[in-house]
């Protein structure tokens, strides 16, 4: 435990702090300076990408590749990236940012995710670049392994880096898992009075039975992705018009409290930059090599084309999803919200906009949420543990069940030492992918050129 705590700590926690005015103070996370600046590399470096080229992520999202049979276009590895971008972060996590940082932090988030969207360019470009054939489920596969092996372990059977980074990977993964449940079945028995062994039982199930059919998570996360984004996004619209009155005060809140200029909460400008900063970059997972192992299975015309989707998935997750939960919960009454946590905190604004009917959907949103995303990260851990074991499908049935049984432990109680596992396994896979795409851009920069000459 002291040992899973000292590196937690190192990764997560403040490395150092630089005072401000008025006792506040900026917070900096190894994590928070190795992917803030690279983020702005890579955004210079790509011109400004997520702004010059957002009309063409619009134009290639509406106008999808053919992918040959056996195989899955970009598009759709832009549904399965997020599928598990979009989850408990979208709605606890933000909650959990605007608690601490006030609503300034949803500005931070909108300015993580501009920069995030540039490194989730190049780190799926890449995977592109150096994705290879998969003889246990056809078409395609690749990620960080396989870039980093180009890299660090030419000529070598294995890279020890690359192996680092899909052992951290499926660590992750496996603590994620654990996290997925215990929110679905804490939420349900907060309003439905559902048991937790009865709602994990039914998720366990339902999850192993898509899971066992080969190729079958691709077409349920093609129905579900899609359905539940717009639900979402058309409830956030709706909750907006209603209250369209408060929206400019609440807009002028977040833009103030973003530069601390009304000290509304403890930590003013320090809490909402580095609450919005951390969760933008937790929810968005741009630079952790996780949505590269979903970009190198695409069958696409051109590697920057897959790029330039998993850019537009940072944008759809962080700038859009989170948004809407941002303005579910702001314009709600604030004194109604007081005291409350967490989901109930979402639950208590949902049912203020809807009634009862509000509670019922953000439950079932969130268990959509989490299963779509439980489903996305057993695709990401195909590639890594086929780079791990080679090209024998008794392995992955082995991970699968090992993910299904952490899936259902974690609904039925609370282990922080397995979420403290899982958070450090995101942490390392940002570290080890992160070697290896800064010196690799140049790669990514030159597909994006090619791109923009000839489409």
């Amino acid at each position: 435990m002291k040992i899973i705590s000292f590196i937690y700590n190192l990764l997560w926690g403040d490395l150092f702090t630089i005072p401000l005015p008025n006792g506040s103070s900026i917070g900096f996370s190894l994590l928070v300076l190795i992917l803030i600046p690279a983020g702005i590399f890579f955004t210079i470096k790509t011109n400004f990408l997520p702004i010059r080229m957002f009309p063409e992520m619009i134009r290639i999202s509406k106008n999808k590749d053919n992918a040959k049979s056996g195989t899955i276009s970009g598009f759709q590895t832009l549904i399965l990236s997020t599928a598990t971008r979009v989850g408990m972060g979208n709605m606890v996590g933000v909650v959990a940012a605007i608690s601490a940082g006030g609503a300034g932090a949803v500005f931070w988030m909108w300015i993580t995710a501009l920069i995030g969207s540039s490194t989730a360019f190049v780190e799926a470009t890449l995977a592109q670049l150096y994705k290879e054939k998969d003889p246990i489920y056809g078409g395609y596969r690749g990620g960080p392994a396989y870039y980093i092996h180009s890299f660090f372990g030419k000529g070598k059977k294995k890279s020890v880096l690359a192996i680092l980074f899909a052992i951290s990977g499926l660590l992750c993964w496996g603590g994620v898992s654990q996290v997925i449940s215990n929110s679905v079945s804490s939420s349900f028995q907060a309003a439905f009075n559902i048991k937790p062994i009865v709602s994990t039982v039914i998720l366990v199930i339902t999850s192993g039975i898509i899971l066992i059919k080969k190729n079958s998570t691709v077409k349920v996360l093609d129905i579900i992705v899609p359905i539940m984004a717009v639900s979402y996004f058309a409830i956030a619209i709706f909750v907006i018009i209603k209250n369209f009155d408060i929206l400019p005060s609440v807009m002028v809140r977040i833009f103030e409290e973003a530069f601390g200029v009304r000290q509304v909460v403890a930590g003013g400008f320090g809490a909402a930059l580095m609450n919005g900063v951390k969760r933008g970059l937790f929810s968005n997972e741009a630079g952790s090599g996780s949505a590269p192992c979903a970009a190198a299975a695409a069958d696409a015309s051109h590697p920057a084309k897959v790029g330039l989707f998993q850019s537009f998935g940072v944008i759809i997750d962080t700038i859009i999803i989170c948004t809407c939960t941002a303005m579910i919960m702001l314009l709600a009454p604030s004194e109604l919200l007081a005291g409350a946590t967490g989901m109930e905190l979402l639950q208590i604004a949902m049912e203020y906009h809807f009634g009862s009917i509000g509670v019922i959907f953000i439950t079932v949103t969130l268990w959509l949420f989490s299963f779509s995303t439980f489903l996305g990260i057993l695709f990401y851990a195909r590639s890594n543990v086929s780079y791990i074991f080679g090209d024998k499908k008794i392995f992955q049935t082995i991970y699968i069940i090992f993910a299904l049984i952490m899936l259902f432990i974690g609904g039925l109680a609370t282990y922080t030492f397995v979420w403290d596992l899982g958070d450090i396994g995101v942490g390392l896979m940002t570290i080890f992918n992160m070697i290896a795409i800064i010196p690799m851009s140049g790669q990514a920069l030159k597909s994006l050129k090619d791109y923009s000459e000839n489409k």
